[in-house]
């Protein structure tokens, strides 16, 4: 399994590595690869986990606070059986909506008006495009040269 080091993760979403540092540690999103396990020790993320990260980042410059975008990934990490890139966010002010095939839920319960429809197929792309773009060099952590299958 590839992973990515805190510090790649964070330039591939876009992110600064301290909001990254602050989401692992308030469990936003944990580490899949590795987790931290003390002082010094090194968060690995994982493919998925670069998806999730820039889902968020995504919902967050659509305007959704943080403190709601914590309850739709509970309960999207509950509800949503495929790849959570795979699925659509309807945005409206500060309700997100889940298409789940011809059914729209209210993740946030919080109406059903709809403004902005973000799908989460371009994620996959994005992530996809920034993790291409390291040059060998970037790949290499610690040692140990990370390859990327795509």
């Amino acid at each position: 399994m590839n992973t990515f080091s805190a510090s790649q993760a964070a330039e591939i979403v876009g992110i600064t590595y301290r909001r990254l540092d602050y989401w692992a540690r308030t469990d936003l999103v944990r580490p899949s690869g590795t987790d931290a396990a003390g002082s010094g020790s090194r968060r690995c993320y994982t493919y998925r986990d670069l998806l999730e990260l820039k889902v968020i980042k995504k919902l967050l410059d659509a305007g959704i606070k943080l403190e709601s975008i914590r309850d739709v990934f509970s309960y999207m990490r509950e509800h949503v059986d495929t790849d959570i890139s795979a699925a659509h966010l309807v945005i409206d002010g500060s309700s997100v909506v889940l298409c789940n095939g011809d059914e729209l839920i209210d993740v946030l319960r919080h109406g059903q008006g709809v403004l902005n429809i973000l799908p989460m197929s371009g994620v996959r792309d994005e992530v996809d495009r920034r993790i291409i773009s390291f040059t060998p060099q970037d790949n290499i952590e610690g040692g140990t040269a990370t390859s990327v299958a795509v």
